[in-house]
């Protein structure tokens, strides 16, 4: 009898450890942000310096051409996205972020770009892939070639976001008094880090901070990631079979549950691509789950954000929420319009045609979009 109640007790430990991992890198998550935001603050001696280092990106282009380039190497538009809060809460004014929050959107889709290349050996299966992985692209650089004009010139992300922001916390001038009890959770590692630095000259202890946040973000993500992925996916391929054929509206809204549930949009399109590529949804079908992921990944920059407080955390939560408003406004004015819903699945199609015929041109796209080319207007700009 006491064997056969063991084993139950084992089992629910065995299923039990993995959360507790995902709410530890949840937390070195939050920890890591703090980091950046300190060391970023220590090293630029505040927020007038942070201005001056982040010169260079005033430019709206270049700061485009850094958030996708950064996600495109880091493979992780969640990575990239924290570290921005991280900026933020460090000095980084907002206009000279919502570029780079664009950015990273951009540079999220080389991913399920790349996973489509696993069916380069069959020509048909890969025009199917290739398509449904660059209707993400061309539906992303869509939103940047009509929202990035419209920030400059209405300010309608940074304004909406300021409303929203007001809304939440009530003002710029407080912090987010609902989630205090965050720095005193994350305060003491941070403490500890800090103090490790101390000793070094001149900015080499804020730069150190910094980039030990940047790799706890990283680490955090990847794992945090892994362990999702093998805890949901099971689950999230289920509601996947059931969603994308019952129409757009079910097919956007399992896509943003499916990216909140794994924490990665990549994963989420990286999925897609395969079953695309067998011909077992079609590519109409695969687009409006896409679209969710672009929705369900900004969940990770919101949850950053409660790791900021002080004079910054409002702007933190503020840069957040662009990422927030700009996915859901490209989804409802792109999606919602039929003659431009249609450019994205024309183009991509189009696109797939051509690749599958010459597949020289998909290794030339892959790295002159998201390396070659933002790699030179970086070089030209320092």
């Amino acid at each position: 009898m006491q064997s056969t109640q063991a084993a139950p007790r084992s089992a629910a430990n065995h299923n039990f450890a993995p959360w507790l991992g995902v709410i530890f890198l949840i937390y070195l998550l939050l920890v890591a942000v703090g980091m950046i935001g300190a060391g970023f603050k220590w090293a630029s001696g505040g927020a007038e310096g942070a201005r001056q280092l982040f010169a260079f990106a005033t430019n709206p282009l270049m700061g485009l051409v850094v958030g996708a380039m950064a996600t495109a190497l880091v493979q992780s538009s969640s990575t990239v996205t924290s570290v921005i809060v991280g900026l933020v809460a460090g000095g980084l004014p907002v206009p000279t972020a919502i570029p780079m929050i664009m950015g990273a959107n951009l540079g999220t889709t080389v991913t399920n770009t790349l996973v489509s290349m696993g069916h380069v050996g069959k020509r048909k299966e890969f025009r199917r892939a290739f398509s449904a992985a660059t209707v993400h692209d061309f539906f992303n650089l869509m939103a940047v070639a009509i929202f990035l004009p419209l920030e400059i010139m209405t300010g309608y992300l940074s304004k909406t976001s300021e409303y929203l922001a007001n809304l939440l916390v009530g003002g710029s001038s407080v912090s987010i008094k609902g989630l205090d009890f965050i720095k005193p959770l994350t305060q003491p590692v941070l403490d500890v880090f800090r103090d490790l630095y101390a000793g070094l000259p001149g900015i080499t202890g804020g730069v150190m901070l910094a980039l030990t946040g940047l790799a706890f973000i990283f680490l955090s993500i990847v794992f945090l990631g892994k362990l999702l992925k093998r805890l949901m996916v099971g689950r999230a391929k289920a509601i996947l079979h059931k969603a994308i054929g019952r129409g757009p509206i079910t097919g956007i809204f399992s896509g943003t549950l499916m990216t909140i549930a794994v924490q990665s949009s990549s994963t989420t399109t990286s999925l897609i691509v395969p079953l695309a590529g067998n011909g077992l949804f079609k590519l109409k079908e695969i687009y409006p789950f896409t679209l969710g992921a672009n929705i369900g990944t900004t969940i990770t920059a919101l949850l950053a954000a409660t790791a900021v407080s002080g004079s910054h955390a409002f702007f933190a939560l503020q840069i957040a929420l662009v990422h927030l408003i700009f996915n859901i406004s490209a989804v409802i004015l792109i999606y919602g319009i039929p003659q431009l819903r249609k450019i994205p699945l024309r183009t991509a199609r189009r696109f797939a045609q051509i690749a599958s015929r010459r597949k020289w041109i998909v290794l030339a796209y892959v790295a002159g979009v998201f390396f070659i080319i933002p790699g030179l207007l970086i070089a030209i700009t320092a």
